[in-house]
């Protein structure tokens, strides 16, 4: 019936305990976004999907760490595989690495996105071209859960050229071997997450040279960098 309820379109009822960890989350306060860049606990994600179409795909796997104190804490990391009714196409598995059997075996969707609710907190989101990862969260959240995800988010892709106007850089390899950081698992949610993560605390040493040292001024330079995009 899970499944059914999916193909047709329609959102399984939550369970008692499903609904009570939802309302819980939703009554959590709001960050200040006027805290110090180190006072902020930021939770840098990345996912992992069965292919790039932003209506078709599905979401396969979330991998997030925190940021906290200025150090990337894996102890404070998460990572889930969302069960599938059926495994993305061997190319795609090549992409990730996830298997067929870890995808029909993963974590049912619903609890898997409570998980990372619960993870997430009021912390504010960071990414690496944020418009791919926010979509299919909110995508994911809306059709299991029957939430309207509202969250927000810091794009490096933004924040990295306002901040360092002088580079003509525009993927995350190239901002990743610009500052020298390594990442031996690329297209590993949870790895990918951590090298963003390694990005976030270079530029926000970059940004406290130039005075910004709050999330709040992160967004301002992420704003004022898509206006000069959008210009260009």
């Amino acid at each position: 019936m899970y499944w059914i309820n999916r193909w047709l379109g329609r959102v399984a009822p939550l369970n008692t305990i499903q609904t009570a960890r939802l309302k819980a989350w939703q009554a959590l306060p709001k960050s200040n976004f006027q805290a110090d860049t180190e006072q902020t606990r930021w939770v840098v994600v990345d996912v992992e999907t069965s292919g790039l179409n932003l209506s078709k795909d599905k979401l396969i796997a979330i991998g997030a760490v925190a940021v906290l104190n200025g150090k990337v804490n894996l102890n404070d990391s998460f990572e889930v595989v969302l069960q599938q009714p059926q495994a993305s196409s061997k190319a795609n598995i090549l992409i990730h690495g996830i298997g067929g059997s870890a995808q029909t075996n993963g974590k049912l969707p619903a609890d898997a996105l409570l998980d990372f609710l619960d993870f997430l907190g009021n912390s504010p989101l960071v990414a690496f071209h944020v418009t791919f990862d926010q979509t299919m969260l909110c995508r994911a959240i809306r059709s299991f859960l029957g939430l309207n995800f509202k969250h927000d988010w810091v794009d490096l892709a933004y924040v990295a050229p306002g901040l360092h106007p002088e580079q003509r850089l525009h993927s995350l390899d190239d901002w990743l071997n610009y500052f020298h950081i390594q990442n031996d698992a690329r297209h590993n949610a949870l790895a990918d997450a951590v090298s963003t993560a390694q990005l976030l605390l270079a530029l926000n040493k970059v940004a406290a040279q130039q005075h910004i040292d709050t999330y709040a001024g992160l967004q301002s330079v992420e704003k004022n960098q898509r206006w000069v995009s959008w210009q260009g």
